[in-house]
């Protein structure tokens, strides 16, 4: 699949509709409202220009944040974003690679980021994330996800006044109960889909203490 988020203007563009998606918002609240409230060290995978990770430190001055994105573009805005901000790592690495070891963390998040790898690269990393995760520890991916239909899909994208025409194409969506299921068999606690608007969904797993 071609991948467009090596493209600037791709990723630009990305940026200038997040800002207006309140259904957004609404999802970033629930995650944050599942994270410990201890939460002391985080991971962000795909951080993008650091929208979440700096959504939780805000939540959790004393925490550290480490972000791992491959895009130079998204990269460049979350530097300058974290400039003064000692407590953040940025760090260049691709999802399809595997994760590096770094743990262990208080909690792993993500948005909008994995639902562009392969299925199959999909499981592996939600199976990395468990791996290093502290006991107790929440992995929380605020995720696009594959509608039932394509009238559905296409319902979804005309709410954020995206053009069919220009659906990414990297996109690998993949349904709500096969990815739950996966972190119920990885060994994830008190899964669920902790919040919805059509294609945007919260998927919830905790690390048993």
């Amino acid at each position: 699949m071609p991948n467009e988020w090596i493209k600037p203007e791709h990723s630009l563009a990305y940026l200038r509709r997040a800002k207006r998606q309140t259904q957004r918002q609404m999802g970033d609240e629930t995650l944050l409202a599942e994270l410990p409230s201890d939460t002391r060290r985080v991971l962000d995978l795909g951080c993008g220009a650091g929208h979440l990770l700096g959504l939780v430190l805000e939540r959790y001055p004393e925490a550290t944040g480490i972000g791992l994105d491959f895009s130079a573009t998204m990269l460049d805005q979350a530097r300058e974003r974290f400039s003064a901000d000692k407590r953040v790592e940025l760090i260049e690495r691709s999802l399809d690679a595997s994760l590096p070891e770094l743990g262990p963390f208080d909690a792993i998040v993500s948005s909008f980021a994995i639902h562009h790898c392969s299925d199959v690269r999909k499981r592996a990393i939600y199976h990395e994330a468990f791996a290093q995760l502290r006991p107790g520890g929440v992995f929380c991916n605020l995720e696009h996800v594959a509608s039932p239909s394509s009238a559905m899909h296409e319902k979804f994208l005309s709410e954020l006044d995206i053009p069919l025409a220009e659906d990414d194409p990297s996109n690998q969506l993949l349904d709500i109960p096969t990815q739950l299921q996966w972190l119920r068999e990885i060994g994830y606690e008190e899964v669920d889909c902790y919040w919805k608007w059509r294609e945007m969904a919260l998927l919830i797993g905790k690390r048993p203490e």
